[in-house]
């Protein structure tokens, strides 16, 4: 068996792209294994000079690429990444339909010039009355009612992270690799567009049915109606936050018998879920107080071994003292420009027993690759120069 689980091996990107949604498309391709070639402009990506809660973005989704400089204003620029595209199998961008266009790199265009290659767009909206607006991640929350489901009755909050981006990303990695399939099967490339707006779509939908099925809407989530008998955060002897589920019959009767709450588990009106649903308003208040009288670390105790779902209430933060997300293969260790190493997760799959492992997961500097890989094109320094607005590997 390999020693890493690279079924991209082979496969060249050329990620043309910012932020987060198109970058976490080609991160996630480079930890299949393909080799990623990011594309900035002389400056370098904008992305990489954010603060505050954008600070993680570019070290976050950016891992184990390649990075070159091209100046696509310049007439040498957009020769460079013709050439460039013709050693590619994917090409991966995010940029505005019509700046693509003015560039000369519209889908249609790229097709007809290379036949073979994979061009993954990351837009805001698919083909239709929108596909032209400007979306974010917030504005598409907003726009299909994850906001609306996320904060209580007037008060919409986006969730607290970019979700929407980082999963619009992996549909775009997804439709890359059923489009290599089907390249293997007619040799043709494939123009693919992923939308931020779709994908915001698909996340909600579970509301939207249960509107079309019952033709009632759902309140936001703080005030849901629940379907389980306990699902809540309680506060234990020291005052720490617990989750606490009990879903069946069978984790009633567990949770009842850890709490000694005999009487809730004898009580002939609560032997079925739905009666233990509906009696949530007199029953939860009776768990919270047996949960205020017990510890932290006794209840944690109690509850795994009859499988309670629970789980204290952490912040990001504490995840790195986390001992499962430091099991092997749980975080990479990445290098950015500079020295400064940091810690972050790789993809949440296994293949064969093990973590996807990608060639590097470090960050390049502003067109670290540049004189390497347009050399390898037959670029000679001068041309490389032009092209770039690079010196010695280095924006000027």
């Amino acid at each position: 068996m390999s020693e890493h689980y690279q079924p991209l091996s082979g496969i060249r990107v050329v990620e043309m792209s910012h932020m987060i949604m198109g970058p976490s498309c080609g991160m996630f391709l480079g930890f299949l294994g393909a080799e990623v070639i990011k594309v900035e402009p002389p400056e370098g990506d904008k992305t990489r000079h954010l603060t505050g809660m954008g600070k993680g973005f570019f070290p976050a989704f950016n891992r184990g690429k390649r990075s070159i400089t091209l100046d696509l204003k310049s007439d040498a620029g957009r020769a460079a990444l013709d050439e460039l595209l013709k050693t590619a199998d994917v090409f991966v961008e995010n940029f505005r339909d019509e700046t693509l266009a003015i560039m000369g790199f519209a889908p249609d265009v790229l097709r007809e010039r290379f036949p073979r290659l994979i061009i993954s767009s990351c837009k805001g909206f698919l083909t239709g009355p929108y596909e032209n607006r400007t979306a974010m991640d917030e504005v598409v929350q907003m726009m299909t009612g994850m906001a609306y489901m996320t904060g209580p009755t007037g008060r919409p909050l986006r969730i607290g992270s970019s979700a929407n981006d980082i999963m619009a990303g992996l549909f775009g990695a997804l439709a890359v690799l059923g489009a290599l399939l089907q390249r293997n099967k007619d040799g043709e490339g494939h123009a693919l567009r992923v939308g931020l707006f779709e994908n915001c779509l698909l996340l909600v939908s579970q509301h939207m049915v249960q509107y079309d099925i019952e033709g009632r809407e759902a309140p936001p989530m703080p005030e849901r109606e629940f379907s389980w008998p306990v699902y809540d955060i309680f506060e234990t002897k020291e005052g720490r936050q617990l989750f606490v589920g009990a879903v069946t019959e069978g984790q009633w009767a567990s949770l009842c018998d850890i709490l000694k709450l005999d009487e809730l588990k004898a009580d002939p009106k609560l032997q079925n879920r739905m009666d233990q649903i509906h009696a949530r308003d007199w029953t939860l208040p009776i768990v919270a107080k047996a949960i205020a009288d017990r510890g932290f670390e006794e209840l944690c105790g109690a509850f795994e071994p009859v499988g309670i779902p629970y789980s204290p209430i952490n912040r990001p933060a504490q995840m790195y003292d986390d001992p499962h997300v430091n099991r092997p293969g749980g975080l990479f260790t990445s290098t950015h420009p500079g020295g400064i190493t940091y810690r972050a997760p790789g993809l949440p799959f296994e293949a064969d027993g093990k973590v996807p492992q990608p060639y590097g997961v470090d960050i390049p500097d502003i067109g670290d690759d540049t004189n390497e890989v347009l050399a390898s094109l037959g670029f000679d320094e001068p041309k490389i120069a032009e092209a770039s607005g690079l010196s010695g590997g280095k924006a000027v």
